[in-house]
């Protein structure tokens, strides 16, 4: 499980954007959002840096801050 830092991530319909674009990389990944902290949680056969990298590339820039969590 990892930590993602998703900024401009502000309300619900960017939370859903943002999970979305985590599980079209992996569909069985489980994806926690903590939309006050900016951050997802996430457990997935993807990378972090390649899930990160999606998420940017959605227009949420998006910064792996922990691993193993």
């Amino acid at each position: 499980m990892y930590e993602i830092q998703v900024e401009k991530m502000t309300c619900g319909g960017c939370a859903g954007r943002v999970k979305k674009t985590a599980l079209a990389l992996d569909g069985s990944a489980t994806v926690n959002v903590d939309l006050k902290g900016k951050l997802i949680r996430l457990a997935s056969t993807s990378g972090a840096a390649q899930v990160a990298r999606a998420i940017s590339s959605a227009g949420y820039p998006a910064t792996v801050i922990g691993s193993g969590v």
